[in-house]
């Protein structure tokens, strides 16, 4: 398994303590990153993660494909993963790649819908719940069929951060239950 994440990590650490546990039947072969210095290849490091960091650039995808095969990584989780997946990975990985979006789609997805934006997406449109999203990633963002979703209701007078913060317990769920489901 491989989780590809830029951001502080925690659906990374949810991933891994459900793998450590054994309630996900794997184990985080490879964290990628595309910074050494993101919240979740620090986090890795100090957990003794095998980690690697392919900058974005000429030759991206078949460095990382390359990375991911030497790491012998059978499924792709993406957490804070913000571009699409090159399509040679997406080839080598056929419905074998899983994202979080921290939204129920089809509602606020795509391109440029992530963190912050979503929520505040959610809050703006009146919505009367939110909630989370993992799905199957295809060359389209957030368009993968959903694996399965977690919802909670939007409060009056909630904030991004107070919904965001609702939302991310969810997303620690989820992602496990997911993985649960696909692995089996």
């Amino acid at each position: 398994m491989f989780v590809g994440t830029r951001g502080r990590g925690s659906n990374l650490r949810a991933i891994h303590d459900a793998c450590s546990r054994g309630e996900v039947p794997g184990r985080v072969a490879l964290v990628v990153g595309t910074r050494q210095d993101s919240g979740a290849i620090e986090w890795a490091r100090e957990a003794g993660l095998p980690i690697v960091v392919v900058e974005p650039g000429e030759g991206y995808g078949p460095r990382l494909l390359d990375a991911l095969k030497q790491a012998s990584v059978d499924w792709i989780c993406l957490a804070g993963y913000l571009r699409l997946l090159p399509a040679e990975v997406l080839q080598a990985f056929p419905n074998r790649v899983l994202n979080i979006h921290p939204a129920l789609l089809p509602k606020h997805g795509g391109k440029g819908m992530y963190g912050m934006h979503v929520h505040e997406a959610v809050l703006a449109a009146g919505e009367d719940e939110s909630g989370c999203t993992v799905h199957y990633v295809t060359e389209h963002y957030d368009e993968g069929a959903p694996i399965l979703q977690m919802r909670c209701p939007v409060f009056p007078g909630d904030t991004p951060e107070s919904l965001a913060a609702r939302v991310l317990v969810l997303e620690h769920q989820a992602y496990p239950e997911a993985l649960r489901r696909v692995l089996h």
